[in-house]
């Protein structure tokens, strides 16, 4: 039996119907309550002024009461500088260790300009040229040869045609051929054709969003070229724990109700104890500054601190009360702790046993990482 295809399922789901809206839409209200009230000066084809896009990222309370949630929580000036890197003819690249949230300020601040998140090249070591110039229909192009109408534009090509934000995801990762076809796009602002003797100009509003992780030398470093055609921003992790249980807290609230989990506050707890055991890891020290620890091959970063906790959320949502509890986040921790079997475990039980074992109000959790590491 055939089951018919729904809209949905041919289209791809749209609205509160996807799992993952774009940011444009999941944040419309905002956007639109924001460009009602802004009535500052927009750069060309910029839906907000830069004032707005900042409050949009960073959060406010409008003259009419909306309330604009945080999309990223750091210090402001970053933003500001980001914004007004947009603002001009540079491009922007923001760049730091994973988990630092370089995808989500980008797909905010394109979202806040352009209205459009969606002009993205996912940077692989397979991403070919066409990704960043063009391609070509293959059948238009054998029965009526080069031409226009055969050409497939790029989402860059795209943007510099439309005055929209294009976006480079892990540009690092991007073979150096390939990111040097940018440097022609990001200083004369313009993308030859050669085979149809054309070109397209960049039209007042297109600018480019790149990030790279800063991880990832050596991989594809980028040529002095290229990089003096950005402005870095280079974004931090959290700087106190209590911004990293706020950004972990407010992410998995915004994950768990579209997958109808239960309210990430119910966790609070957990969540400073997850972000706890990440930090301490991750410095090398104890809060208290009197343990020296040894780090594991992992990054430990804010994004997996959240995915933590959003598998616990889901396994006390359905083989659980529903309220976040040790046991619901000891295998995950875990798991993105021991990454290296043989070196990472050694790290996690030394730290087990010298600090979580002895912590006072941490006795159910040591338990529970015990049960998990077996």
């Amino acid at each position: 039996m055939t089951v018919p295809e729904t809209t949905a399922a041919v289209d791809g789901a749209t609205g509160p119907e996807a799992l993952r809206p774009h940011a444009e839409d999941a944040f419309a209200d905002e956007l639109k309550a924001l460009a009602a009230a802004d009535d500052r000066p927009r750069p060309a084809r910029w839906r907000l002024s830069p004032w707005a896009v900042a409050t949009y990222l960073l959060g406010g309370t409008l003259p009419d009461g909306t309330v604009i949630t945080p999309k990223y929580v750091g210090p402001r000036r970053l933003i500001e500088v980001a914004v007004t890197t947009l603002a001009t003819d540079r491009a922007l690249l923001l760049l730091g260790v994973p988990g630092t949230a370089k995808t989500w300020v980008s797909e905010h601040l394109a979202a806040a300009v352009s209205g459009d998140s969606t002009l993205l090249v996912q940077g692989t070591a397979g991403t070919p040229e066409e990704a960043v110039r063009y391609g070509w229909n293959y059948a238009r192009l054998l029965a009526q040869g080069p031409s226009r109408e055969a050409l497939v534009p790029s989402p860059l090509m795209r943007a510099m045609s439309e005055g929209m934000t294009a976006r480079v995801e892990e540009l690092t990762r991007i073979p150096a051929d390939v990111q040097d076809s940018l440097i022609t796009i990001l200083s004369e602002k313009t993308l030859p054709i050669p085979e149809l003797g054309q070109e397209v100009q960049a039209v007042r509003g297109f600018n480019v969003i790149a990030t790279a992780n800063d991880r990832d030398r050596g991989v594809n470093e980028l040529s002095s070229a290229l990089r003096r055609r950005f402005n870095t921003v280079v974004l931090p992790l959290p700087a106190t724990p209590d911004a990293e249980v706020d950004i972990v807290s407010r992410r998995v609230d915004q994950i768990g109700r579209s997958l109808d989990l239960p309210a990430a506050p119910e966790g609070l707890s957990e969540i400073r104890r997850v972000v706890t055991v990440f930090r301490e890891l991750r410095d090398g020290v104890t809060t208290d500054g009197r343990t020296k620890l040894k780090s594991p091959s992992g990054t430990l970063s804010t994004a997996e601190a959240i995915s933590v906790v959003t598998n616990g959320l889901a396994l006390a949502a359905h083989f659980g009360d529903g309220i976040l509890r040790p046991a619901d986040v000891a295998a995950g921790i875990l798991g993105a702790v021991v990454r290296d079997p043989a070196a990472d475990r050694v790290v996690w039980q030394e730290y087990l046993e010298t600090v979580v074992r002895e912590r006072d109000g941490w006795k159910d959790f040591y338990r529970a990482c015990r049960e998990a590491s077996v």
